[in-house]
Parts: C-alpha cells; structure tokens; sequence
C-alpha cells in the first residue's frame, strides 16, 4: 500500500484534488475521508462532485447524515457519521444497502461506525497544515490504486 501526501495551500487546491478523482469515479468504489472538523473533507467532496458536472449545493451531511447525488453514470452517496455516538448506529441505519456495486461511496467520519462499515478503496486524510491542508492518499485495493493513480494524473496544487 503505498502512501501519498500531497500539500493543499488554499481551498481552491482542495476543490482541485477532490476534481481530480473524478475521472476515475465509478459505481463500487468507496472512500473514506477522516480528518478533524474543518480539515476540508467537505471541500474535498465538492470538488469532485462538481467536476463531475453538479452545479447544486453540495453541502455536508452532517444532520442528515447522508446525501444523494445522481449522475448518467453513476449513482453517489455522500456520509458523514459525525453524529453517530455507537457504531450500531450505522447498522440500524439501513445504509448497508447503499454500499456495492451499485454505488459511489464516499464516507466521512467513517471511525463512528466502526468495523461495520466495508472496508474502503483508497482513503483521504486531512490535517490542517498552517492557512492549507496537507492530504494522506491510500488506496488498500486495485480498484482504489486505479483510481488514485488517474487522480494524481490530472492533479496540479496551482
């Protein structure tokens, strides 16, 4: 598994990396996306939504713990777990369902739900890193490293 980091030094950077992975999006990949409260998770998720040709307001799931985005191609859900106070949460939740082949899954604060949740293609993590971010990419599959590596292709910080 190797590892990337990549430093963000404004938001704009940040909604440029999450439209990098657009591209290589597609129904049966998750990712996680773990950070503190305004590391930029969001940001991130914005990025790609909107490279993929949203022009709705992608806000987070924080309250409603998820939201739903349909594309000609694929169908994307976007979590956000902060609230879970017990993993068995997610599993009353119903949201089981959602993960597969069927779905794009994209999973904030996926830690609240414990070792419930499936395990994830690639993974973003962001810390806060002076007025930036700094990004810690994983993919743990094949899929995950495909869609890493074409991200990181068409990925410029400026």
């Amino acid at each position: 598994m190797a590892e990337h980091h990549i430093d963000l030094p404004d938001e704009t950077a940040t909604l440029r990396l999450g439209a990098a992975f657009a591209a290589g999006a597609r129904n049966g990949l998750a990712c996680h996306l773990r950070g503190d409260l305004g590391s930029g998770k969001t940001t991130l998720v914005r990025g790609l939504i909107r490279a993929l040709g949203s022009a709705e307001r992608v806000k987070s799931p924080s309250y409603t713990l998820l939201e739903h985005y349909t594309f000609s191609r694929l169908n994307l859900y976007h979590f956000d777990f902060y609230r879970f106070s017990n993993p068995s949460e997610w599993v009353n939740s119903g949201f089981r369902e959602h993960f597969g082949p069927d779905a794009l899954c994209l999973v904030e604060w996926p830690e609240r739900a414990g070792s419930n949740l499936p395990p994830p293609d690639l993974e973003v993590t962001l810390q806060v890193a002076g007025e930036g971010r700094r990004a810690t990419l994983r993919a743990f599959t094949p899929d995950g490293e495909a869609w890493l590596a074409s991200a990181l292709e068409r990925f410029s910080p400026s």
